[in-house]
């Protein structure tokens, strides 16, 4: 008998930090790497916020608090969601966890039964699946295609739910593809749902201020507001705020939900850093001056990398509405061989012989839940990217 659980069977180390552990790895022996893995601003966290923090350590607020989150927290998270997404809640309606990840998790542990069903639009962030499957649920993928701008059509998502069907998760704009919902294709999306009284919507809005140009962000509970009582809307301080460490993440829902996930993390990490919860509260109520700011400084990186992608052999790269990713095909690409003699057959013989012999460090594809593309993080300088698409464009050229 097997000493560890065989529900670990059922999933797999996520693929974007192998990737980002591997480029580290060779970093450390010496080689010169650049990793375009690891979905992470480049910046610092605001000074507003640090500042924040610092005054919670001083004022001793230290102890544990409440297991989903204090009251100050849940105030500015209802506050935010009434002037960003015109959602009303409660704090009885907020659970506060240790990132969106937990969250997102939370809620799946606490209403997936064997057999129920979850749709997953793919190209999909590549611990969806991997989630519903360690709280006995069964990943329903619904592929979006390069052709229809990575977004899953009405049809597509009517042809995905069964009587089984518990959960849609929706992300946008999305990790990995960056591609965003309008509010018409949106609402093309909750007509569907509107048909289907037994399928709960999961929001995951994590990259709601990264959007660029003329897109609009919109929310399903906000562009249907019949389906408001089965939509667990979530987000974060990781993306807009320079957060990622600081571990928080947010949803608000109808009540019942918000207890059951209360009680599943009572019993597993109880509450999230108090310090961070502060810090968090911070970043909700102070200044939001500086994520225009940001959202310019990513804009300038995705046009630029775009257009160098684009002029690389072989690579095709849609330009996404928002977040921080491109996902370009590389379909051109399969089946060739590169300058040192691998064998391109599919896009992650793709990635790892570009950062074996290039020392460029992506994720390819087939982790997200559709192949032969691969994802690069543009959250990093604009000479690295210039000099990380060079080597890709040199890598392409090299194909025979």
């Amino acid at each position: 008998m097997s000493f560890l659980s065989a529900t670990l069977n059922r999933v797999k180390p996520s693929p974007t930090i192998a990737m980002s552990t591997k480029a580290g790895e060779l970093k450390a022996a010496g080689q010169d790497v650049i990793s375009l893995s690891a979905g992470e601003p480049d910046f610092d966290t605001p000074q507003n916020i640090k500042d924040a923090a610092v005054a919670a350590i001083a004022a001793g607020k230290t102890k544990y608090t409440a297991p989903d989150g204090i009251i100050e927290l849940k105030e500015a998270i209802c506050a935010k969601f009434k002037r960003d997404n015109d959602l009303a809640y409660t704090p009885a309606q907020i659970s506060v966890g240790t990132g969106g990840k937990q969250i997102l998790y939370n809620a799946l542990m606490a209403t997936l039964n064997e057999g129920d069903e979850v749709v997953i639009p793919a190209p999909y962030w590549v611990s969806y699946p991997d989630m519903v499957l360690l709280a006995g649920g069964t990943p329903v993928v619904a592929e979006a295609s390069i052709q229809t701008g990575f977004k899953l059509t009405p049809d597509q998502l009517e042809a995905a739910i069964t009587d089984k069907t518990k959960w849609l998760i929706f992300n946008s704009p999305s990790n990995p593809t960056g591609a965003g919902y309008s509010w018409e294709e949106l609402k093309a999306l909750t007509d569907v749902l509107m048909r289907h009284p037994h399928v709960w919507i999961m929001s995951d809005d994590m990259y709601e201020h990264l959007t660029f140009g003329d897109f609009e962000f919109c929310s399903p509970a906000q562009v249907e507001p019949a389906l408001y009582d089965r939509t667990l809307t979530v987000n974060g301080v990781s993306k807009a705020y320079a957060m990622t460490g600081w571990r928080i993440g947010y949803a608000g829902g109808p009540t019942e939900l918000i207890s059951a996930m209360r009680k599943v993390q009572s019993q597993s990490t109880s509450n999230p850093c108090s310090i961070s919860q502060w810090a968090a509260v911070e970043a909700l109520n102070g200044t939001q001056d500086y994520i225009e700011d940001n959202k310019a400084l990513f804009q300038r990186r995705r046009d630029l990398v775009v257009g160098l992608l684009n002029d690389a052999q072989g690579i095709a790269c849609p330009t996404p509405d928002g977040a921080f990713y491109v996902y370009p095909s590389i379909a051109d690409c399969i089946g060739k061989t590169s300058a040192q003699g691998t064998k391109i057959t599919d896009d992650e013989a793709f990635a790892t012989a570009l950062l074996e012999e290039t020392g460029i460090a992506v994720v390819f594809g087939a982790a997200f839940g559709m192949s032969p593309n691969f994802r690069i993080s543009y959250a990093t300088s604009d000479a690295e990217l210039t000099d990380a698409c060079t080597r890709i464009q040199q890598f392409c050229a090299g194909l025979t």
